[in-house]
């Protein structure tokens, strides 16, 4: 479970009109619990991958708290991060963060490989469900984003979590390739018991929410 309370991103604090006065997130209280679907809609610069990456610990530029798992995350050590981040939460980053240099299967099996988690034949399997089986063998820096954005996300199902945090992971996708990858988070999060925070600049995808809320 992630709790959020009177969290505010000092950047946006301080620039005018920053932080929307009805933000459901921002100044106030708010939970994401394990085996929900939330999806968090905002305009661009309102502080969306802000969000999920004080969630994630790669910012602590802000005040309020933020707390996984009933603790505090600003008393978190570089152990206790390297577990959250193996066992609890899962990110696929807006600007994806592949190694350009590692094929895109090895990519995968980099994650996969601190866990086990997956067997690589269903990894293929669900490769093969995105259209991206036969590329695997590619380097990351020959595909193209849309591509790219499709092995992001089957990286970040390759480890155990109990929320997945989606930062626009669809962006460069046609509609059928969303609805296909839509449909391997959804079964992955429903298999585990696990849920996933979205976040979006308005569109809803293929997903049935739990929660949608207003940054």
């Amino acid at each position: 479970m992630i709790e959020l309370n009177s969290v505010l991103p000092i950047p946006l604090k301080e620039m005018p009109g920053g932080i929307s006065a009805g933000s459901q997130i921002f100044g106030t209280t708010c939970v994401f619990e394990k085996g929900k679907k939330y999806l968090v809609n905002a305009a661009s610069g309102r502080g969306k991958s802000t969000l999920l990456h004080i969630v994630y610990g790669i910012r602590d530029d802000y005040d309020g708290t933020a707390s996984v798992g009933g603790k505090n995350v600003r008393s978190f050590q570089a152990d206790d991060w390297a577990a959250c981040r193996q066992r609890e939460l899962s990110i696929v980053f807006q600007d994806l963060r592949l190694f350009p240099r590692l094929t895109a299967f090895e990519n995968i099996l980099l994650k996969n490989g601190q866990t086990d988690c997956v067997p690589e034949e269903e990894i293929r399997h669900w490769a093969a469900r995105l259209g991206m089986d036969s590329f695997l063998q590619q380097s990351a820096a020959t595909l193209s984003y849309g591509q790219r954005q499709r092995i992001a996300i089957l990286r970040a199902l390759c480890q155990p979590f109990d929320l997945l945090l989606l930062d626009e992971p669809f962006s460069h996708l046609d509609e059928e390739n969303t609805r296909l990858a839509s449909a391997l988070i959804e079964g992955v999060c429903e298999k585990r018991q696990a849920g996933f925070v979205q976040v979006s600049l308005g569109e809803e995808y293929f997903f049935g929410y739990d929660q949608i809320l207003e940054l």
